[in-house]
This record gives structure tokens, C-alpha cells and sequence, in this order.
């Protein structure tokens, strides 16, 4: 009498081989590439130091315009010359008091209003991207690959540049975000899973 079950292959020493077929009624399991795989042909996930790379030059393309405004807002203020007086290694504490509470608030909230525009506009825009994004061929989607709306491209900014500003929480917020980006199957920092979105290159 065989050894072998119905419906089992075996292979010639009796033991029990895989034909690659699912049993009738049962659905065959996705490969687990297939599961992490971009939902855009001709795209790879973002990894992170290419979207490092992209915060760098929007950084740096942010901060021009608005040391402008910072050096307009203090001579609107009358304490222009106080810039004057601010030399390398002062005291945080001493330049905060010679500026006054009045400027830092304002510089503060053009950061968070500037940034928020500039990266929710850009990234829900046909661009799907900021200009630091765009150099890199990176852009972002939803998580079926779509183009976001720009709701969701505030949630995304909301949930993390705007979090890694809050005093002390901020900088622990921000180094848990960036290491999201680092070690997640599709490269998803923290404020790309609170908004459902995901970072994409072209390959």
C-alpha cells in the first residue's frame, strides 16, 4: 500500500513535493516581494539619504527668503542693529533678550507657514515634489501611487516638520522619523505612514 496521500505529489523517495498549485478553493498566497513592490511601474522607494539629500537643498532654498523677511521684520521693529551686535558664541539666552520675544515669534511663525506652504503646495502640485525633490527624480504619492491632495500633503507636513519644531519633543520626534525612513519595507518615515503617503524615485 503507498505511503503518498491523494492529491499529494511525491517525489520517487516517497517524500511530499510541491507542484505550485493551490488546492481547488484555496487562493494562492502573493509572493512577499510582490507585497512591498512600488504601485508605479519604472519607480523604486526613496531610501534615505537621497531624501536626506532632497531636505538639504530645500533647507537651503527655504532659508534665503526668509533671512530676507527676518532682516525686513527687524527693520520694521527698529532693532535691525541688533544683528549688528550678535558675535559667534554668544549666549543663547542674551541674543533671545537683544531681539526680543516679539521677532523670534514672528521668525518662528514664518518658518512654520513658509514650510508648510512651500511643501504641501509643491507635493500636492503637478510637480508631486519640491524642487530639492524634483533635482533628485524623487516624488511623492499616495499609497496606490497617485498624485496627493493638498490635505493630505499638509497632513504629511503637519505630522513631520512641523512635530520635529516642538520644544522638547521635537529632536526625539524628528531622529525616530528620519530612522523610519531608514529601516521600513517601503521607506515610510513616520510622517509619511501618518499620512498614507509614500516617497518614490525613477529608475
Amino acid at each position: 500500500m503507498s505511503a503518498s496521500q491523494p492529491g499529494i505529489p511525491t517525489a520517487s523517495g516517497g517524500a511530499p513535493t510541491y507542484s505550485g498549485t493551490a488546492a481547488p478553493g484555496v487562493t494562492p498566497a502573493a509572493p512577499i516581494a510582490s507585497i512591498y513592490a512600488p504601485p508605479v511601474a519604472g519607480a523604486a522607494y526613496a531610501g534615505f539619504w537621497l531624501r536626506f539629500i532632497a531636505a538639504i537643498i530645500d533647507g537651503l532654498l527655504l532659508g534665503v527668503p526668509i533671512v530676507f523677511i527676518a532682516v525686513f521684520i527687524a527693520a520694521g521693529m527698529g532693532i535691525s542693529g541688533a544683528f549688528q551686535n550678535i558675535r559667534p558664541g554668544d549666549n543663547p539666552g542674551a541674543i533671545f533678550a537683544l531681539l526680543g520675544v516679539g521677532f523670534i515669534l514672528a521668525i518662528v511663525a514664518v518658518s512654520i507657514v513658509g514650510g508648510w506652504l512651500y511643501y504641501s503646495l509643491m507635493e500636492s502640485s503637478s510637480l508631486q515634489g519640491t524642487l530639492g525633490k524634483k533635482a533628485l527624480g524623487l516624488y511623492v504619492t499616495d499609497l496606490e501611487g497617485r498624485r496627493v491632495t493638498f490635505g493630505r500633503a499638509c497632513g504629511r507636513y503637519l505630522g513631520g516638520r512641523f512635530l520635529g519644531h516642538v520644544p522638547g519633543f521635537g529632536g526625539l520626534y524628528f531622529m525616530v522619523d528620519c530612522i523610519c525612513a531608514g529601516f521600513t519595507d517601503r521607506k515610510q518615515a513616520l510622517h509619511d505612514m501618518i499620512a498614507s503617503c509614500l516617497v518614490l524615485r525613477k529608475i
